[in-house]
């Protein structure tokens, strides 16, 4: 998939869906049901794009209920309604989960492997713009169908143990979630499909392409 590059510095996430529709950028289906025993199906959708020191997010998600329990960065945003960017920005294998509740509560991790990962510390993640519709407010789990909206504007600053100054050019492997570990009805979409007997987002190997302009 291709991410378009974007001339315009943009530093306010509430900004990016209006970017993005300027820019004619648009939405990619979240929709591969990758564990047979949880078959429910929100609608999820992301879009992407990027601009000289910055990578900008938009997801719309449609989903029969909707929770927001954690309001703290790198807490358990996973068991909300959340959903989640997963990057591999360099050659080293070291790959970055972005996990990001639909109150724009963020969690970031890196590391080789699904254990021992680092948390981004809290300067970096204080640099991470986020926009909401449901607001920014923690609230326990709301049941009936839920339309919700978040958008994020990321520096390449967030690739902690890295020293990424652009992407210009550059294809990266990637994949993007959908979940809701602890709401009435958990899920687990990915983008691109998961192809194993035991699913796992932490699955490189199983990362689709994005090609940055």
């Amino acid at each position: 998939m291709k991410v378009k590059k974007i001339t315009a510095s943009v530093n306010d996430a509430q900004a990016v869906p209006q970017v993005l529709d300027n820019e004619g950028v648009s939405f990619q289906k979240i929709d591969i049901v990758n564990w047979k025993e949880y078959p429910y199906h929100p609608e999820a959708a992301f879009r992407i794009a990027h601009t000289a020191d910055s990578i900008l997010i938009h997801y719309k998600v449609t989903e029969g209920s909707v929770r927001a329990k954690y309001g703290e960065d790198n807490g358990a945003v996973w068991t909300d309604s959340c959903m989640e960017f997963f990057s591999i920005p360099a050659g080293d294998g070291v790959y970055y989960n972005m996990e990001c509740s639909c109150i724009g509560t963020f969690l970031v991790g890196a590391g080789a492997e699904r254990n021992n990962r680092e948390h981004a510390p809290r300067e970096v993640m204080e640099k991470v713009s986020r926009w909401s519709s449901l607001g920014r407010t923690p609230f326990e789990e709301r049941i009936g169908e839920c339309t919700w909206e978040v958008a994020l504007v990321i520096p390449y600053t967030v690739f902690f143990k890295h020293q990424i100054t652009s992407l210009d050019g550059q294809t990266i492997k990637a994949n993007f979630y959908k979940c809701g570990d602890e709401l009435q009805t958990p899920h687990f979409l990915s983008w691109n499909p998961i192809n194993i007997e035991k699913p796992d987002f932490h699955r490189p190997d199983f990362f689709g392409s994005l090609e940055f302009e």
